[in-house]
């Protein structure tokens, strides 16, 4: 009886520990985090994820949070890109946090600002947004220095100009639906002013 009494409490106490053991993701393993960068993403975005083609965003230095909610969203078709689904539908869950950890470690390359006559607008634009437009500070949600806040918002400084324009365009014309507030934002904005803070974000370290 008093076994029994001891395995029952036993029971009792130890569950809510294994049950939060059991919820708790698997640490990422960078090996098959490196394996899946060099296999299936360095075509793209290049090994270590620094600075590709323009048309691709650079993932180094990027949360990893952030790249495996993207990759989870293109598998899933909310973010819609059809080479990118591809790439995704063969990743699990864990190889998304394993991949998205590996870029997270690499330190990205300072990029530039390239166009001298719009980085007054950029700045203000992302610095201060447009009060008549309703555009807020892009630093308010991605720092002043683009370096985002983990998990709820990403890292842009340094981008690749075409890219944020690029993706700026999608949020815009509803391309790119997987975020709403960045939908709204980018409605009110010009192209002239689209550009110009893209820019300008490619300089900011």
């Amino acid at each position: 009886m008093k076994s029994a009494l001891t395995l029952l409490l036993a029971a009792v106490f130890l569950a809510p520990a294994l049950a939060e053991e059991a919820k708790a993701p698997a640490k990422p393993d960078l090996k098959k985090g490196e394996a899946i960068a060099a296999g299936v993403c360095g075509a793209c975005h290049s090994f270590d994820g620094s600075r590709g083609s323009p048309a691709n965003p650079i993932l180094a230095g990027q949360h990893p949070e952030y790249l495996a909610k993207q990759l989870a969203e293109f598998k899933s078709g909310k973010r819609n890109n059809a080479i990118m689904k591809g790439f995704a539908s063969t990743l699990s869950d864990d190889d998304m946090r394993n991949v998205a950890a590996f870029y997270a470690g690499k330190q990205a390359k300072p990029g530039f600002a390239k166009n001298k006559d719009s980085v007054a607008l950029g700045q203000q634009i992302y610095r201060g947004g447009i009060v008549a437009k309703q555009v807020p500070a892009c630093a308010g949600c991605h720092s002043p220095t683009g370096a985002g806040i983990p998990v709820a918002y990403p890292r842009l400084g340094g981008q690749h100009a075409d890219y944020t324009e690029a993706q700026l365009v999608a949020f815009r014309s509803g391309a790119r639906a997987n975020n709403a507030q960045m939908s709204a934002i980018a409605a009110n904005l010009s192209d002239k002013e689209l550009k110009a803070v893209s820019d300008y974000i490619a300089g900011l370290r």
